[in-house]
């Protein structure tokens, strides 16, 4: 018996049948309708030259992809891939069932040459052809586990984030974030070389990025799915990489092009590390240069800057403050929409200017998909010809002891005049050759803020005392 809401369907890389949590239309359209909502949360990169030129790379390599080859169903050589750059400095790379697969600017800033970002664009090419997302949810589905009743991201009645904040959950972004197993790693690893060699590319070139992110995830952990999570040990997939590439270049006689001039000058003038131009903390506030307002960040609150939102999580998740945009009209009118939802109970509201700027708030109750009684403090304030809402959430018995902190950063929203914040410039990606040999190190003098020797060491995967040869190009921070 087959459970309901699988498909029995073609593994496009195998050849073989078997059972999937959806079908591969399903999986299609919950590309289609999670892309767009990825797109809204984290923001494209704003480089039109630099995302045409990481599509092209992806399609080339598409083409030699098992979606693309003649004995393949018509269903999977026929569907449109998208590869798409996004705005944030995690170094990542993921992909959506479909055909939807994106990278990160910081991750196009760690890699080094085309060859490269071939084989992590064949990586995430192979997880969507080897349908891994839906096998995983198939073996969920067994278990009961409910995937997708809604929106990937989709927000509930109350408004919340999704994500583990104050543990509330959100089953619908599971698949987004659905860890693969280390078999799905290690096919998508052998998958992507081959592609990335039959594209011909030297895909030996990948094994000094996989020992950058060994490097990179002892320093920090990543905001977006991570493209370490559940991959094979990093040393050890750069012995394995460099296996495979050896086993394919014998096997496919094609070039072994690096690329490396060329792909510094397409990420030449990319934005390294956050931009502040698009909100940034510094001394116990936030500041939103563009849109040109600030509010007081809390102790011991984490700030989360997405380009739809902006999260302040309390260190034990007990509560969250979130800064979003609404579409009406007016303070009032944003207000009254909100609070007329159904499944919220309205225990207050009215009418106040904070800092000289209009403003409506209401306090109300609800119930998460979970069962558990969230109070809410909604602020929403007009500031130059925008609504923005500003909203506390804690569970009801601890709504006491949050009140003061969100009353504290609500009633603190203010306009941003200080020149000082408002004129401020991100870090930029500059290349440079060497102008003699010498230890790396040497080339690091007067780093901005927050890059150390070590960090631009890992971006250029190369070790501090590595000894640098004249005209070797290096890629330097420089504001």
């Amino acid at each position: 018996m087959v459970a309901e809401g699988c498909a029995v369907s073609t593994n496009p890389v195998s050849g073989r049948r078997r059972l999937y949590g959806y079908s591969w239309a399903e999986e299609r359209r919950i590309g289609q309708e999670a892309d767009r909502q990825i797109v809204h949360q984290y923001g494209l990169y704003d480089d039109p030259e630099l995302a045409a030129y990481v599509d092209s790379l992806g399609q080339v390599i598409l083409a030699h992809s098992h979606l693309r080859r003649p004995n393949t169903p018509k269903a999977f050589r026929e569907t449109p891939f998208v590869f798409r750059v996004l705005d944030s400095p995690v170094v990542n790379a993921f992909a959506l069932p479909g055909g939807y697969v994106y990278v990160t600017r910081g991750l196009l800033a760690h890699l080094n040459n085309e060859a490269q970002l071939a084989v992590v664009l064949g990586h995430e090419i192979a997880h969507v052809a080897a349908r891994h997302a839906s096998q995983r949810a198939f073996e969920l589905l067994l278990g009961q586990v409910a995937l997708l009743g809604g929106a990937v991201l989709g927000q509930e009645v109350l408004g919340l984030p999704g994500g583990d904040v104050l543990q509330l959950g959100s089953i619908g972004a599971q698949l987004l974030f659905l860890k693969y197993s280390r078999d799905d790693e290690r096919e998508s690893d052998r998958l992507g070389v081959e592609y990335a060699v039959r594209a011909g590319y030297d895909a030996a070139e990948a094994a000094m990025f996989f020992r950058s992110l060994k490097r990179l995830s002892e320093r920090r952990g990543a905001s977006l799915p991570s493209f370490l999570s559940t991959h094979p040990d990093p040393g050890e997939r750069e012995q394995t990489i460099r296996t495979l590439a050896m086993r394919w270049q014998q096997q496919v006689d094609t070039d072994a092009r690096v690329n490396q001039a060329a792909y510094y000058a397409r990420i030449e003038g990319i934005v390294l590390g956050e931009d502040p131009r698009q909100g940034y903390v510094a001394d116990n506030a936030f500041y939103h240069p563009t849109l040109r307002f600030w509010f007081p960040v809390p102790v011991g609150y984490q700030v989360i800057n997405q380009p739809s939102q902006v999260l302040l999580v309390e260190e034990k998740q007990q509560a969250v403050l979130v800064l979003t945009l609404a579409a009406q009209a007016s303070a009032v009118e944003a207000a009254e929409d909100w609070a007329a939802q159904e499944g919220l109970t309205v225990l207050d509201q009215g009418r106040e200017r904070v800092n000289g700027l209009p403003a409506v708030y209401v306090v109300a109750e609800g119930e998460t998909s979970e069962g558990q009684t969230v109070r809410v403090l909604r602020y929403f304030i007009e500031h130059e010809g925008r609504i923005y809402s500003l909203a506390g959430y804690s569970p009801v018995d601890q709504y006491p002891r949050y009140q003061p902190v969100f009353l504290q950063v609500m009633r603190g929203f203010a306009p941003l005049q200080d020149p000082a914040r408002l004129n401020v410039h991100p870090v930029w990606l500059i290349v440079r050759p060497a102008e003699r040999t010498a230890p790396f190190r040497a080339f690091l003098s007067d780093l901005p803020e927050p890059f150390s020797p070590e960090t631009v060491a890992i971006m250029n995967q190369v070790a501090l005392e590595t000894m640098i040869s004249a005209g070797t190009l290096l890629k330097l921070p420089s504001r």
